[in-house]
């Protein structure tokens, strides 16, 4: 089992930057894919990217690719979700889950952290 903890959300401009963390406090992080997922007011839970287990493997939903890296440190238990060139149409909760399987679809993902605010502002 995973208990996934996000943080390093906040408030940035737009064209600003801002890396987000997910720690996970169990023993078996390596064995699952991970994933990034957001939700902003009004819209459904959406992907972001994911990384397989090994970290070699990565996927990116298209409004994102370019601007945001996944990445992930099995040592430390922890993915990360670098987000360059921010935009105000980022702004969103943004939650990290775990999986059995590499996927961009949220019904795979098992196990969700509590979520992270990130707001871009114009």
């Amino acid at each position: 089992q995973v208990q996934l903890v996000e943080s390093g959300g906040g408030l940035v401009q737009a064209g600003g930057s801002l890396r987000l963390s997910c720690a996970d406090s169990g023993r078996t992080f390596s064995s699952y894919v991970m994933g990034w997922f957001r939700q902003a007011p009004g819209k459904e839970r959406e992907f972001v990217a994911v990384i397989s287990w090994s970290g070699d493997t990565t996927r990116y939903a298209p409004s994102v690719k370019g601007r945001f890296t996944i990445s992930r440190d099995n040592a430390k238990n922890t993915m990360y979700l670098q987000m360059n060139s921010l935009k105000p149409e980022d702004t969103a909760v943004y939650y990290c889950a775990a999986a059995l399987v590499f996927s961009s679809n949220s019904a795979e993902y098992h196990d969700w952290g509590q979520g992270t605010q990130v707001t871009v502002s114009s």
